[in-house]
């Protein structure tokens, strides 16, 4: 039996080895752009990796919280093929003739999904969602209900715009919750709209302006966005880089805030929301402006995610979050960049802030030779090369560390009280002990 089982293990690793050549290892990779968050990250999200309302793509789709979605899928694909003129037959074969790019974009995808075998339930699930999320995304650049769909649709209406599409935009950002926008371009060539409508620039700005009307525009000719994900990540990091890499370097690490200011650094609000405004020059650290609601941490979990899984996507976004997470170290950091507008607090408690960001930035590192590497490196020469602002930053980390709440005065003041006694009693001892001496 043992023989039988090692003779079936060599058969199978034969079978493997052309899969093994670099060539072949390469492609699978870069095909791959959605991927299953690991467990080791999802300890840090707290539920922030799995959608609320609606599954998109195959990782979700069967979840019992999410079948009440369901319905509304299938309704949306029926207005979109009855609406093109054409047959479902159709766009199942359209779709069809992408489905092993499609399949090559999800990483680990069970074998109950991939091959010629299980084809057809994969594709099912590809035209329904890309139907759906294409008719929310027309409905809400309308502002009302698309004409073919009754005035009180429980999703493509008002009533749905105002209670059910915030909740898809969150569950669009999620990483195991993607479509690839490939999907959507092709289903819309299917319905015989306007070309123009069709190509990657129109595409991209479709889904960006639906999750998102703060950020900038992705500009033309920087080809298909892998998937509504990489669209807001894209547009978020939009923009000029301020700040230089360099090559080498001692690691540095940046104060918070607070201490900062008391060390004559002065904070000033950016022209954009990107973090690739952000700056240092003459004492003055510009940063991006941002707002902070109850979706940053959604937004920023999972673009870190993309960012960890995907290997070309590169760690803007993760050094950003660690950037933020070492100046906010308490309410007072927060309140201090809410006054120079560099955060607008829509949560309102300073200390959720803080507290958001200490768990976004755990067991993340600045990366040596970074741009925000280099950021550190121009504080800390900026501080320590005048006298004057190191003493006046060492006194403030003193004050702050001691002085900042009154128990930790008093208990700094009952330890300085104590340690004099102890001074006292020894030194009372000993001359004592000389007397009886003498």
């Amino acid at each position: 039996m043992a023989d039988e089982t090692v003779e079936a293990w060599v058969v199978d690793v034969e079978k493997t080895l052309v899969d093994s050549q670099p060539e072949a290892e390469g492609a699978k990779w870069m095909a791959q752009s959605i991927y299953l968050v690991p467990a080791r990250m999802k300890i840090l999200g707290a539920g922030a990796y799995k959608p609320r309302t609606l599954s998109l793509g195959p990782y979700h789709h069967g979840d019992p919280d999410l079948l009440p979605m369901e319905v509304h899928k299938r309704r949306a694909l029926r207005h979109v093929v009855r609406r093109s003129g054409k047959t479902a037959r159709q766009f199942v074969a359209g779709v069809e003739e992408v489905a092993e790019k499609l399949e090559g974009a999800y990483a680990d995808l069970g074998d109950e999904w991939r091959g010629p075998g299980n084809r057809s339930r994969f594709l099912q699930v590809m035209v329904t969602d890309g139907c759906f999320l294409l008719e929310v995304m027309r409905m809400a650049a309308a502002g009302e209900h698309v004409g073919d769909y009754a005035p009180k649709d429980p999703v493509f209406s008002m009533h749905g715009l105002l209670y059910t599409v915030p909740h898809i935009r969150l569950d669009m950002v999620i990483m195991e919750n993607q479509l690839p926008l490939l999907l959507l371009q092709k289903i819309m060539a299917l319905e015989n709209v306007n070309t123009n409508l069709t190509d990657e620039f129109a595409i991209n700005r479709m889904v960006l302006e639906f999750l998102s009307t703060m950020l900038q525009p992705l500009p033309p000719g920087i080809g298909l966005a892998l998937h509504p994900l990489d669209v807001i990540r894209r547009s978020f990091l939009s923009g000029q880089d301020q700040l230089t890499s360099i090559t080498q370097g001692q690691g540095y690490s940046i104060p918070s805030a607070f201490e900062l200011y008391h060390a004559g650094i002065s904070f000033k609000a950016g022209s954009t929301i990107s973090p690739r405004c952000i700056s240092f020059q003459n004492g003055v650290l510009t940063m991006p402006r941002f707002v902070m609601d109850d979706s940053s941490e959604y937004f920023f979990l999972n673009m870190m995610a993309f960012e960890r899984l995907h290997a070309d996507a590169g760690n803007d976004v993760t050094e950003f979050v660690q950037f933020l997470g070492s100046i906010l170290l308490s309410a007072q950091d927060v309140k201090l960049l809410c006054s120079e507008g560099v955060i607008e607090n829509i949560l309102h408690e300073d200390e959720a802030v803080v507290g958001m960001f200490k768990r976004l930035a755990t067991d993340f590192v600045v990366v040596r030779g970074s741009a925000i590497g280099h950021l550190y490196q121009q504080v800390y020469m900026y501080i320590w090369n005048n006298p004057c602002r190191g003493l006046t930053y060492w006194f403030t980390q003193f004050v702050n560390t001691y002085f900042h709440t009154p128990w930790k005065a008093i208990s700094l003041f009952a330890g300085t009280l104590l340690l004099m006694l102890s001074i006292v009693q020894t030194l009372y001892a000993v001359l004592s002990f000389y007397r009886k001496k003498d």
